[in-house]
């Protein structure tokens, strides 16, 4: 039996791994017929995908990355965990904040940790694309708010989308701070939504510095859509529960790694 009709590539590709994290691998013949699309668009997906570092392409089709999570938590969910960690991790990302900065603040329940900690500043610009963290912003009367649009991620309560990202591309910020379901030290990080991702790249590509908050428990995990490499990250903010390996491999990189 076929699949609906779909109607982009990427709702196509987030289908094709979909089907990679349950089965373990695809063909290309079977998700030609699927998606009625050409066995060359097919292996394209595969090649851009096998490029982020979500899959490895194998004769005739490709198979997953072992160690791979791929769950979209709802945002409630993710709030109860290593609650800890993420409030010493949001103090220590506050600290790296300086007057006037222009920063932008992610989606997530790290990144949210943040707001928390700004008091020591009489004037910042924040560039924010989560509604549970505006609604937090806007309070605070040292903080000047962009929100870029897009529509709603009901499970990350996040604005992504073609809106969010054509607006976000005309901006230039001193600082990103990045969260991450997943950060392997030898390839980069991941997030468990393509969309997401494609937005976190744009925020990469328009920060001077990119800082990546997450507990060490996201680490050796990798997630359904690859955000970048480690070579585009400056700073990441973890706890003490990172290996000495990952915090070695992190810092031979150049990459300054703090331990809240």
């Amino acid at each position: 039996m076929k699949l609906r009709k779909i109607s982009s590539t990427v709702e196509r590709r987030k289908s094709i791994l979909h089907q990679l994290n349950k089965t373990g691998q695809v063909l290309v013949p079977e998700l030609s017929k699927e998606f009625d699309v050409s066995e060359v668009t097919i292996r394209n997906d595969l090649e851009q995908l096998e490029k982020k570092n979500i899959l490895i392409r194998a004769r005739g089709g490709a198979i997953k990355i072992e160690g791979s999570v791929g769950i979209d938590y709802h945002i409630s969910e993710k709030d109860k965990l290593h609650i800890e960690e993420k409030v010493r991790i949001g103090k220590k990302a506050g600290q790296l904040i300086n007057e006037n900065d222009t920063i932008i603040i992610d989606s997530g329940t790290t990144t949210i940790q943040i707001t928390k900690y700004l008091d020591h500043l009489s004037d910042i610009t924040v560039v924010c694309n989560a509604l549970n963290i505006v609604s937090q912003l806007i309070q605070l009367k040292n903080v000047n708010l962009i929100i870029p649009g897009g529509y709603l991620r009901k499970n990350s309560l996040s604005l992504v989308g073609p809106l969010a990202e054509k607006n976000m591309q005309n901006l230039y910020v001193d600082k990103a701070f990045i969260g991450v379901d997943g950060f392997d030290t030898r390839h980069g990080i991941y997030t468990p939504n393509i969309e997401e991702s494609y937005f976190n790249e744009i925020m990469i590509k328009i920060s001077k510095e990119v800082i990546v908050v997450c507990d060490s428990s996201k680490f050796l995990r990798h997630s359904l859509a690859f955000i970048c490499s480690v070579s585009k990250i400056h700073c990441v903010i973890t706890d003490n529960g990172i290996s000495d390996e990952d915090k070695k491999r992190l810092e031979d990189t150049g990459i300054k790694v703090i331990i809240a």
